[in-house]
């Protein structure tokens, strides 16, 4: 992995493991969470990756009746919410938000309150635009929340860079017509050819005006 040097109108992140380094935080609940409720957490976290924690239960507790998922998806996100510690950025995250001239969104699998925690936890400015998991009707891997976000931006998906780390986010990003970028050491047959970088230190983006 190489340094990139890329140009577009907009800049599109994902946040949990793009710009926010949360993965023992989640994973940690997520293992609770199988042992709670009798699920093999080696599927289950990797499959919850860059999805939606709705998502996440309904899939492995598909026979639950929907206020029943809601409590639990409540009592999960409240985990999360006051489980800051070990939250740090995805090296390079802070500099590159930092140095942008162009506009930026991120787009995240995570609830509004939230992805505004973990992104102040980490040290990282505030997203000028979020599009956050209680705010779309379909999650990742739907298209949705990034062709909600370069909409808020201003430009079109295809005149977007999108920064992600999970296939969900990949499949997301790609189906919006972005250009992807994938950031860390995701590799699948969804990521062949595509742009890399091992972390955010790795890359500058200008404006193409």
């Amino acid at each position: 992995m190489g340094f990139l040097d890329l140009t577009a109108s907009a800049a599109l992140f994902d946040m949990d493991g793009t710009l926010v380094d949360s993965t023992a935080v989640v994973e940690t609940l997520w293992r609770d969470f199988c042992a709670e409720h009798g699920v093999d957490e080696a599927v289950l976290v990797p499959w919850s990756h860059g999805r939606r924690t709705p998502d996440t239960v309904r899939h492995f507790l598909p026979d639950l009746p929907d206020d029943r998922v809601q409590t639990i998806v409540d009592d999960l996100e409240r985990r999360e919410e006051v489980t800051m510690t070990g939250i740090v950025e995805i090296p390079g995250a802070r500099a590159l938000l930092s140095g942008l001239e162009l506009p930026w969104a991120v787009v995240t699998s995570a609830p509004r309150e939230l992805a505004v925690r973990r992104m102040r936890a980490a040290g990282l400015p505030e997203a000028p635009v979020l599009v956050p998991a209680d705010e779309i009707e379909q999650g990742k891997p739907h298209p949705d929340g990034y062709v909600r976000a370069a909409r808020q931006v201003g430009f079109d998906p295809r005149d977007c860079v999108a920064f992600e780390d999970a296939e969900p986010g990949v499949l997301s990003a790609l189906a919006s017509g972005a250009r992807v970028v994938v950031v860390g050491l995701l590799e699948s047959d969804v990521t062949a050819g595509l742009e890399r970088v091992p972390d955010l230190r790795h890359v500058r983006v200008r404006t193409t005006r």
